[in-house]
């Protein structure tokens, strides 16, 4: 197992008990992208990154990414299939219903992230990335 393969672990076994408090993880010139859904763009550092994350947990109660699978793609991008859980904090409704498979591609540069990607559908990245399932 390589040591982003660790890293992208270790970031996501935070997410799944709803911590999303770790930044040490990213670069500090991180490129954050949401790929698709509806609020996509782009950001790019830390604060950015930041603010992107408190807008989204701002919206939702006890968020958790739960994986289904972990991808090596080359020496530097991890993909993650995970599916998503929680409420809307206004309508009380479940998050993720019905339940679609999502994805995150880590890349990773000296023991750092320096870009990742969110797919709320994860045939798009499997697109963009040009594998199958």
């Amino acid at each position: 197992m390589s040591e982003n393969l660790d890293l992208v672990r270790s970031i996501y076994a935070d997410w799944g008990r709803g911590d999303f408090s770790r930044a040490d993880w990213a670069n500090p010139e991180i490129e954050y992208v949401i790929a698709d859904g509806p609020d996509p763009g782009s950001r790019t550092g830390l604060a950015a990154m930041a603010e992107a994350w408190r807008d989204r947990l701002s919206t939702s109660e006890d968020l958790r990414f739960q994986v289904d699978d972990y991808r090596e793609v080359d020496d530097e991008r991890v993909l993650v299939f995970f599916h998503g859980s929680g409420r809307g904090k206004r309508s009380g409704l479940e998050l993720g219903q019905p339940a679609r498979q999502a994805a995150s591609l880590f890349q990773v540069d000296e023991g750092r992230v320096v870009r990742l990607v969110f797919y709320w559908d994860c045939d798009g990245a499997l697109a963009d990335l040009g594998l199958e399932h």
